[in-house]
């Protein structure tokens, strides 16, 4: 399998399965490779080749599937983009990759027509009912071209560049090889035993690890089929799994919050027999109403983007809220203090993880790959964590100042930079704070330049205009000065 990488996930599956549930009619895995096939032969037309970076900016849709199983298929490196980012932002995450392609949908054509790359280095693909002048068509359907074989791959290359906004502000590419993907995915079907009669709910976005890899690249690995959604839409959701008979259903805590809300809509969940969540902490109070009203125990996880994402689940353990459980098989974890030693059961440290799923660097940045990765093969999370006496993990605090809203990492220093080119401000500074639905929001601090009057909704505007509406604060509160420490770093704890 690995010999063709990821992209061999849907060959052997029965051609009549469902492998993909979007609008009216299945998309089954013959249909499904044969859109595949139709795609990369339209991307090898326009010089698509091994090692080639392509870029896919569509919301979770087939047509990203298709994209993202042709890219792999070629050899090339699939890029996922979110949809919704602004203009500059994709700017300098293209400047990061150098896509040889593009593939863009409805949502994000607008935002890449105000990019404008170059159609000599990049050939853009337009989908979904995009709207994009000088865009390329694909075919439905294989259309009577052979489509080029699928590549046989390195297993060590490179699969997949994702995106993980870096602390100084600039965006870093984790390398995420076919053999971190494959390995992670074999790691969690050995506790989540997903077969071809499951049905995943495919809500979590397709541009990040979880919806990637552990939606999208689990369900077509074990045959199974891909509810796909792009919202979270309590009504729509289980109407979704009553008429598609959905067993597994992943998502992020605030997805499970709304589901928590009080209602008649526990017979919903009838045919689940597997909840998870992951990408932030899972409130207690969540877990426990999601148990007592609804009958459905939520299993908590945890990850990151550079672990392809799963580290550790509350699966193959007794079902208990607050922890995020125990590694999974091949996956090594350690709990290290300040001295670099292993932590005493219930003493806080930092979270190292060693295992095939661990990513080989961030893209073009080897500094920064240092920093986390160690020479030995154990990633330095950042993430301070404490085991019990059964090994057990439960994440206490972070030591990065992240702050994770609906799933997404926000890094401070990112919006910490926009919010300083304004004109008339001074200074800035943002931290975390609680949000009921989202778990964590962006608030700001800000000093204005002298002079100048600056209001609120002037400051979020211009972080509107620049960066992912995630990203954005949603309260900004004017100060004299910023708490600094003897060195002049901004003290977050002192702002939280």
């Amino acid at each position: 399998r690995t010999a063709i990488g990821v992209a061999a996930f849907i060959e052997p599956h029965r051609a009549d399965a469902a492998a993909l549930f979007h609008g009216d009619e299945p998309i089954t895995y013959g249909l499904l490779r044969s859109r595949v096939a139709a795609m990369r032969a339209a991307l090898a037309r326009r010089g698509v080749g091994p090692g080639d970076a392509v870029a896919i900016a569509t919301a979770n849709s087939p047509e990203f599937v298709v994209a993202y199983l042709a890219a792999l298929g070629l050899g090339a490196v699939a890029v996922p983009m979110n949809p919704l980012s602004p203009a500059p932002e994709i700017a300098a995450e293209i400047a990061v990759v150098s896509p040889r392609a593009a593939i863009v949908d409805a949502v994000s054509a607008a935002a890449w027509c105000a990019v404008d790359p170059d159609p000599a280095n990049c050939a853009v693909f337009a989908v979904g009912g995009a709207q994009v002048p000088g865009a390329h068509e694909v075919a439905t359907e294989a259309d009577g071209e052979p489509a080029p074989p699928l590549a046989a791959v390195d297993p060590s290359g490179p699969a997949v560049h994702i995106f993980t906004s870096g602390t100084a502000g600039s965006p870093k590419a984790a390398v995420l090889t076919h053999a971190n993907l494959l390995a992670n995915i074999d790691q969690v079907r050995g506790v989540a035993d997903l077969g071809p009669g499951d049905v995943v709910y495919g809500v979590l976005p397709f541009f990040h690890i979880f919806g990637l890899n552990v939606v999208l690249g689990v369900s077509l690995a074990a045959g199974a089929a891909a509810a796909i959604a792009s919202r979270v839409d309590p009504a729509s959701a289980l109407a979704t799994f009553a008429h598609r008979s959905v067993t597994v259903v992943p998502g992020a805590p605030a997805m499970w919050g709304v589901f928590a809300a009080p209602d008649d809509a526990g017979s919903g969940f009838a045919g689940v027999r597997l909840a998870l969540s992951g990408a932030a902490k899972l409130p207690e109070q969540v877990a426990e109403a999601m148990a007592s009203r609804h009958g459905v125990k939520v299993h908590e996880g945890y990850g990151l983007t550079e672990a392809s994402p799963v580290v550790a689940t509350t699966v193959p353990i007794p079902w208990r809220p607050g922890v995020v459980g125990v590694p999974l098989p091949g996956v090594e974890m350690r709990v290290v203090d300040e001295d670099g030693e292993d932590a005493l059961v219930g003493d806080p440290g930092e979270v190292w993880v060693r295992g095939a799923n661990v990513f080989a660097g961030y893209l073009g940045d080897p500094a920064a790959t240092a920093r986390v990765l160690a020479a030995d093969g154990w990633l330095h999370t950042g993430d301070v964590g404490v085991v019990d006496h059964d090994g057990v993990l439960c994440l206490v605090d972070r030591a990065k100042d992240l702050i994770i809203v609906s799933g997404f990492n926000v890094y401070p220093a990112e919006v910490e930079d926009v919010i300083a080119a304004h004109p008339a401000v001074a200074e800035g500074a943002v931290s975390g704070a609680a949000h009921p639905e989202t778990g964590e929001t962006v608030q700001a601090w800000v000093v204005a330049a002298p002079g100048s009057s600056p209001d609120e909704a002037s400051i979020v505007e211009h972080c509107k205009a620049r960066l992912a509406r995630y990203k954005c604060p949603t309260k900004v509160q004017f100060v004299d000065e910023l708490p600094v420490n003897v060195t002049g770093k901004v003290l977050r704890r002192a702002l939280r």
